[in-house]
């Protein structure tokens, strides 16, 4: 099972990029994960010769089952975590989907 976070192009990108640094620090001290563990994968979108995608990076997390994953979204840590995704989502809201492989 993923978690997917799917961030639309933001209205100003510097302030997404350093918001969004700011961001990661703050879900690996919620959930304790070590600084230099990357338990996700973060995509970034370029552009195509049909111009802008609608979104501008895409954050993806495994965890082991569907339980799992709706476990630690449960949590205040990770409540905490996705409110500060919309935050810094400049460009409308982000869209969080659970998917598997």
């Amino acid at each position: 099972m993923k978690l997917i976070v799917l961030y639309p192009q933001p209205t100003d990108s510097n302030k997404f990029e350093t918001d969004y640094s700011e961001h990661l620090n703050l879900l690996h001290s919620k959930m304790n994960i070590p600084q230099e563990v990357k338990p996700y994968t973060i995509t970034k979108f370029h552009n195509t010769p049909e111009g802008s995608p609608p979104y501008y990076q895409m954050f993806s997390m495994p965890f082991k089952s569907l339980e799992e994953l709706n476990s630690t979204l449960a949590t205040n840590e990770m409540q905490e975590v996705a409110a500060d995704a919309h935050r810094i989502s400049s460009g409308g809201e982000p869209s969080i989907m659970i998917g598997e492989e």
